[in-house]
């Protein structure tokens, strides 16, 4: 069977949204790796903030303990950096098999093209992040401060910080995509091509 009949066999079992499958698995990864890495980071703060959180807790009658905050960090940061293979898995195979509309633009004035590539690119930069931020968090927690009271350190606060705003601009790339040229949303895409959205019921 050669290449060309083969990807017409697999053009006819995409869907509406252009995809092998009825929903989009990347962006329902995408908040399961922002929420996991968020949460952890925010629990590191806190941690490292405790004796500034801890009257503010015991005044809601809130026991909580500085090893708490920390943990909640470390596991939520260990399961981002897990998902995040399949979340960049993802990515990539549904960034193949899109076919966005090539004369419309962003917000950012790039072209459906340069922001894929773009969102591509950073993704896997940012599985990396992730990645080496949570074997430096496993040495902090199981090696060099694992006597300490406070977990983690300031330089990495800091860095954790720093991630979530390029997370949040690599995620408005993502958004772009979705919103702005219709990458697998099945009733924008109907709607660009001038078509009667009666026709997903």
């Amino acid at each position: 069977m050669n290449m060309r009949i083969m990807a017409d066999l697999m053009v006819m079992q995409l869907g509406d949204n252009g995809l092998p499958y009825i929903i989009p698995i990347h962006p329902n990864l995408v908040h399961l790796t922002l929420g996991l890495f968020i949460i952890g980071i925010t629990f590191d703060i806190a941690g490292v903030l405790f004796p500034i959180d801890e009257p503010i807790l015991k005044s809601f009658g809130l026991a909580a303990t500085r090893t708490n905050f920390f943990d909640v960090g470390w596991y939520n940061l260990l399961a981002s950096a897990i998902i995040t293979f399949f979340t960049v898995a993802a990515g990539f195979f549904e960034i193949m098999l899109a076919d966005p509309p090539p004369h419309l633009k962003s917000a950012w004035g790039l072209e459906p093209l340069p922001t894929m590539l773009l969102h591509g690119v950073i993704g896997v930069f940012l599985l990396a992040a992730i990645v080496g931020m949570t074997v430096w968090r496993g040495f902090l927690r199981y090696r060099w401060r694992k006597d300490s009271v406070n977990q983690v350190s300031w330089n990495y606060v800091l860095v954790g910080v720093v991630m979530m705003g390029v997370l949040a601009l690599h995620g408005t790339l993502g958004a772009q995509m979705a919103a702005e040229f219709g990458i697998h949303i099945t009733a924008d895409d109907l709607l660009q091509r001038g078509q009667d959205l009666s026709a997903l019921r």
